[in-house]
């Protein structure tokens, strides 16, 4: 039976980072969307929750808690709440680490986990969405084929976050050139390698504080030891895709009740013909089914969560999440905007640029990872 009732644990770290979000990440983020830069300070302050360290074994300088899909989530809707750019570059060295602490070599560990586990925020990047408008994990054309004991890459990739920044780059690529769950492959890439080239930062609609990049593959070669593999030589990249999922639907989750729960109390104060806005049945059901959309998120990326920790498949179920939020967070704060009139419309509320935000799930891939 599925169960959701959140450990003593959980529920300290939620509060714990519920708290940052509304006290630094919250009062940051108007400023980080218009100057389409983070305080560096803000940054700093959040190495003392330990977002990646927590979790990353003693022996390789962290503190050894266990890892949760569920909790990652939990963490994810919070900082997300506080603002979404914001939030994907904290846990960015999740990217980098999660995959290489699940599969990579002994050799591996030692090599790039280490800068990680300390208090001072190093960036981290993971390549998986290519610049198509169909783009599916499924189906990518980035290929890695073998050169002798080496492999080449090629092909082109975007929405990258904090490539120029990272010094190593984990890319997903057709093994072989030929897609499919089966054939896919991740390889670890040092940033300056020949072949490995980083475009000017992209110009996005929202996530504007956020630095993603079109990286291009240009018969990069590598050595074996790049490719990531657990003891028994494989890779579940259905699994990864699906860790991401988690982590966008959570996201989107805390994207869209930060936006329903400025709404509700811009409803509550906000005074026509002598009564609150919310008494207004129009209104009332609009924020009504706003809720309903943000709990139903929430449970689906749960869902999902809660089946990785089992050490179960969740492509199916984190596929469909993903689905679900890329519509219910574009609804929740379209109406958001809707709720506040024209005041939804200007740079005085948040709530466009929760929209402008809340836009992109249906083509972010890859961005985060529980």
């Amino acid at each position: 039976m599925i169960s959701f009732e959140l450990s003593e644990e959980q529920t300290a770290i939620r509060e714990v980072i519920a708290e940052f979000a509304r006290d630094q990440i919250r009062p940051a983020a108007r400023p980080a969307d218009e100057s389409g830069t983070i305080d560096p300070a803000m940054i700093a302050a959040a190495g003392q929750l330990r977002l990646t360290a927590g979790w990353i074994p003693e022996q390789y300088g962290g503190d050894g808690s266990p890892r949760s899909a569920l909790t990652g989530a939990l963490i994810a809707e919070e900082l997300a709440w506080g603002d979404l750019a914001i939030a994907i570059e904290l846990l960015a060295p999740r990217l980098l680490v999660c995959p290489i602490l699940e599969w990579g070599s002994e050799a591996q560990r030692a090599r790039s986990i280490a800068r990680f586990a300390g208090a001072e925020y190093a960036p981290a990047a993971i390549a998986i969405a290519e610049p198509r408008y169909d783009f599916d994990p499924l189906t990518m054309t980035t290929a890695a084929r073998r050169d002798g004991s080496n492999w080449l890459i090629s092909g082109d990739k975007c929405l990258v976050p904090m490539a120029a920044e990272s010094e190593e780059i984990i890319v997903c690529a057709a093994l072989e050139g030929e897609p499919g769950l089966a054939n896919a492959g991740a390889f670890i890439v040092p940033r300056g390698t020949p072949g490995l080239k980083i475009s000017a930062r992209e110009k996005n609609m929202g996530i504007k504080a956020l630095p993603t990049y079109r990286v291009t593959f240009d018969q990069c070669r590598i050595g074996p030891t790049s490719r990531l593999e657990d003891p028994t030589g494989s890779f579940d990249f259905a699994r990864m895709v699906a860790q991401t999922r988690v982590a966008m639907v959570a996201m989107a989750t805390g994207v869209a009740r930060a936006a329903f729960d400025y709404a509700r109390e811009y409803a509550k104060d906000r005074k026509a013909f002598g009564a609150p806005i919310a008494t207004r049945q129009a209104i009332a059901f609009m924020l009504a089914d706003m809720a309903i959309e943000v709990d139903a998120m929430r449970l689906l990326a749960w869902e999902a969560a809660w089946r990785l920790d089992r050490g179960e498949s969740a492509f199916t179920e984190a596929a469909l999440a993903r689905n679900y939020a890329a519509d219910a967070v574009l609804k929740v704060t379209d109406n958001a905007v809707q709720v506040l009139g024209g005041h939804g419309y200007i740079r005085e509320h948040p709530v466009e640029m929760w929209l402008r935000n809340g836009r992109g799930f249906s083509a972010f891939e890859g961005l985060a990872i529980v």
